[in-house]
């Protein structure tokens, strides 16, 4: 079971882990309306490391990308459900729409991202690189999502 932690204490975390030989893998998202699809992707970002760090979006974070209607579950139940998941270690909020500044501060041993993007195309690219973070792909699981979990709602 996780814990939620500040962005100092992840820091610290992680630094007095690795110098003791732990790995972190790290992936971010909004983790609106859990489903499948998230986790089954948290398993395969947590298979990847001895931890696995969830940096959340926070609600302010997730009405700006998603739309004012956004997000459904606040923060902290957020949060909460993604550390009832055995895969989870710490999850830690960020303001920002972008994980960039937090990934570069934790400097994780692996960051996990959806298939959906390469290389090439990752916002974070220059900081992974910068910083030698190991990046792993993973695909999604066909047709789930918390849009698709939304839409169905609503078409009932």
């Amino acid at each position: 079971m996780g814990i939620t932690v500040t962005q100092k204490e992840i820091i610290n975390i992680v630094r007095n882990a690795q110098a003791n030989g732990k790995t972190f893998a790290a992936t971010n998202g909004c983790f609106d309306i859990l489903h499948v699809g998230h986790v089954r992707y948290l398993q395969k970002s947590k298979s990847f490391a001895d931890y696995l760090i969830v940096m959340l979006n926070s609600d302010s974070s997730v009405r700006a990308i998603k739309g004012s209607d956004r997000p459904i579950n606040n923060e902290n139940d957020r949060a909460e459900i993604l550390n009832a998941l055995s895969c989870v270690d710490y999850v830690v909020l960020f303001e920002e729409n972008s994980p960039a500044r937090l990934l570069e501060e934790i400097k994780p041993d692996i960051y996990t991202k959806g298939a959906d993007y390469s290389l090439e195309t990752l916002p974070e690219r220059e900081i992974v690189i910068r910083n030698h973070i190991k990046v792993e792909f993973i695909d999604f699981v066909e047709g789930k999502s918390t849009t698709n979990v939304i839409k169905k709602c609503l078409d009932k």
